[in-house]
């Protein structure tokens, strides 16, 4: 494979990261899929991947976490269609969407206070609800 995945500008997966091969596929095509090797494994060494920060490259090392193979390498299938050049463009898309997701720095979280308008509410809404309760209660059944 001579073409590196670019994910934007300054990231990409080298070439030489990526390795893949064909296989049989459990998908669409009949008498084809005995005999055609249409699916497409791709593995890629996400050490290689260059132009990630270090918090970058450690979310994507917890994204591909479960698609990990024996290795370390990510390890991407594609059995979309009957085509193995259009799985091999869809295990690459598969690929640059993971990486461009790791690009991706999570939103802090900033702690808030509920408003004492929505303190109140809550509070009057569970004293209904205790009111409506106590009433579906059968006479002399009290709480002792």
């Amino acid at each position: 494979m001579a073409e590196p995945i670019r994910v934007r500008r300054g990231v990409r997966v080298p070439p030489s990261a990526i390795a893949w091969r064909a296989v049989r596929s459990s998908g669409p095509g009949g008498q084809n899929v005995n005999k055609v090797a249409s699916k497409v494994e791709l593995r890629v060494d996400l050490d290689a991947v260059e132009g990630l920060n270090d918090a970058a490259r450690a979310r994507l090392a917890a994204l591909a976490a479960p698609r990990r193979d024996s290795r370390g390498r990510l390890l991407v299938t594609s059995q979309r269609t009957r085509d193995q050049a259009r799985n091999l463009e869809d295990a690459r898309g598969k690929v640059r969407r993971l990486v461009a997701r790791a690009l991706v720095a999570p939103k802090q979280r900033r702690r808030t206070r509920p408003s004492a308008a929505a303190v109140e509410q809550r509070l009057r809404e569970k004293r209904l609800r205790s009111a409506r309760k106590r009433e579906r209660r059968p006479p002399g059944d009290d709480d002792a």
